[in-house]
């Protein structure tokens, strides 16, 4: 159960964040250097009603997935993580399931590519993080919850994304999904979340209840994609997934070849993306 404690330990923590460590803009009358709680809400992905909710010690509760995602939004250490999942009377994530903490090093990875589209999934393809410029390409992902989050079921149960795909590449990108899910629900076979995704997938999807049964495993791959953007059309980009040894976690990041057509459509989707987002 969330405590006094627990909300007092967000206030600190948010009073040390600088919105401009933190991706966001830092103008205007502020009567403290940290974030705002409307700003620890946007990027943990919760209401502002919640978050003060939180702090005046008003919820209890607070599920594994939101105490995570406030420890990502706030920058915490991994001392600092268990410390904040204590709090919430729960217990820090072993070793048995899906890692989802951002390390320090990935964090700084990620504000170093401030102007390149970068997502960062958990290694069952569950979106922890996605800058503005990936929010601009691929669709803005700040209003999913839940199962939206993770790739692998917005790819069989999920509305159509922006990459453009043939039959067999459709096919492909399924197959290579499954196989790598197969291998990450072996690695974390005590994982309750991923035996609900699972589940839920099996129970869905006929194709992905097919290619699970088939038992292949192996590595999701990244390619050359081509993106249908609504405000600049067709953009032929490089996909690159990074994995981050140690964490697992997957660094998925969108480049141009320079001076082309489709670099200069990259850099004006960006410009277009934070242009929405400031106003």
């Amino acid at each position: 159960m969330a405590t006094a404690e627990f909300g007092q330990a967000l206030r600190r923590w948010r009073d040390r964040v600088a919105p401009e460590a933190a991706g966001l803009p830092s103008g205007g009358q502020r009567r403290a250097a940290g974030l705002r709680r409307e700003e620890l809400a946007l990027l943990a992905g919760v209401s502002a009603d919640y978050v003060t909710r939180l702090e005046q010690g008003r919820a209890s509760h607070p599920s594994p997935q939101v105490v995570e995602a406030l420890a990502r939004a706030l920058r915490l250490s991994e001392t600092e993580r268990g410390h904040l999942f204590r709090l919430a009377g729960l217990a820090p994530p072993g070793p048995e399931t899906v890692p989802g903490y951002l390390t320090p090093s990935v964090q700084r990875l990620l504000d170093r590519l401030s102007g390149t589209p970068v997502a960062v999934y958990d290694a069952a393809w569950t979106l922890l993080v996605a800058n503005p410029p990936y929010a601009a390409l691929m669709g803005d992902p700040s209003g999913w919850r839940g199962n939206r989050r993770n790739g692998v079921w917005r790819n069989f149960l999920g509305e159509p994304g922006r990459v453009r795909h043939t039959e067999e590449s459709r096919r492909e990108l399924e197959a290579a999904l499954v196989a790598d899910l197969h291998a990450v629900a072996g690695r974390y076979p005590a994982d309750p979340r991923l035996h609900r995704l699972v589940a839920e997938l099996r129970a869905g999807s006929a194709r992905f209840a097919e290619l699970w049964e088939s038992g292949s495993v192996g590595p999701h791959r990244a390619a050359r994609k081509t993106v249908d953007h609504p405000h600049v059309g067709a953009l032929t980009l490089d996909c690159d997934v990074l994995t981050v040894e140690g964490s697992d976690l997957r660094i998925m990041v969108y480049t141009a070849e320079p001076g082309t057509e489709d670099a200069e459509r990259l850099a004006l989707v960006t410009v277009l993306g934070t242009q929405s987002l400031i106003g």
